[in-house]
């Protein structure tokens, strides 16, 4: 190496020390998405990103830009929360990576991107010991995380019970947010319980497809001319119907329900 090459090496290395670093200057979620990432939101995607509190469902018609907005979510608060550990969970695999992909290419917007010492098609991991971590619906892969800062469920509705009971004990001690976001899938499980007898607990947002204005009113006319009625009282305007298959009525066997009667074999 010449002399003259040893010298500009040197200096480049003192002005890559004396260069201002990059400062990731907080702001909230809603900030986040418009003015980093130029996402310009519906007006419930709006409450979705100055949502505050730890137990969300969103009860979304099919298309309308809820995986996006919680993409921004995931995002946030890897970026702003050191060490937070996120958990994108969907019936499968598949699914759940294509949230993670929405997740990564938000990141890839930002104008400052943060090093990440992990990356790949199903998770990623910054700098500041943030993760985020796409698994698909069994219960078995999730019991070796501990202390997430944030559940995703995507397609609740169609994430077996079981799943769901081995996620709620892991924000036990983080006292993490968790998320349910689906389209119905008739009246059971426990995007459906949690929906109509969570109570407070939980706080609620449905958005129906007149919600959503990527979706024409022509469009919505030939759909809903063209499908079965439970199908576009489900897909698209967030209605709980009873299952096609169903014998009875939900509620008929609600109404065949009663406390007032003891059974014949009590539990013991």
């Amino acid at each position: 190496m010449s002399l003259a090459t040893r010298i500009r090496s040197i200096e480049r290395r003192i002005a890559d020390r004396e260069r201002p670093k990059a400062v990731l200057i907080y702001c909230d979620p809603l900030s986040f998405a418009t003015h980093s990432l130029g996402f310009q939101p519906d007006p419930w995607q709006e409450k979705v990103l100055s949502w505050q509190g730890k137990r969300l469902l969103l009860l979304c018609c099919r298309q309308s830009g809820k995986s996006t907005t919680t993409a921004i979510l995931a995002l946030h608060r890897a970026l702003y929360f050191p060490k937070s550990l996120i958990l994108l969970v969907s019936p499968s695999l598949r699914q759940s990576s294509e949230l993670f992909k929405k997740v990564a290419d938000f990141l890839n917007l930002l104008s400052v991107r943060p090093q990440l010492t992990e990356d790949n098609k199903l998770s990623l991991q910054m700098q500041n010991g943030s993760r985020i971590v796409s698994l698909p619906a069994k219960e078995a892969n999730v019991r070796g995380f501990s202390g997430p800062s944030l559940i995703i469920e995507d397609e609740a509705s169609r994430v077996d019970d079981d799943l769901y009971f081995a996620l709620r004990p892991m924000l036990s001690v983080s006292n993490g947010s968790h998320i349910l976001m689906s389209t119905p899938w008739g009246k059971r499980g426990h995007f459906y319980e949690n929906w109509e007898n969570g109570a407070d607990t939980w706080e609620r947002i449905k958005v129906a497809v007149d919600q959503c204005p990527r979706i024409s009113p022509e469009f919505i006319v030939e759909e809903q001319r063209t499908m079965p009625h439970n199908w576009f009282a489900s897909e698209y305007l967030g209605e709980f119907t009873d299952v096609v298959d169903a014998v009875f009525l939900q509620e008929d066997i609600d109404r065949a329900m009663s406390s007032e009667i003891e059974p014949l074999f009590p539990l013991e």
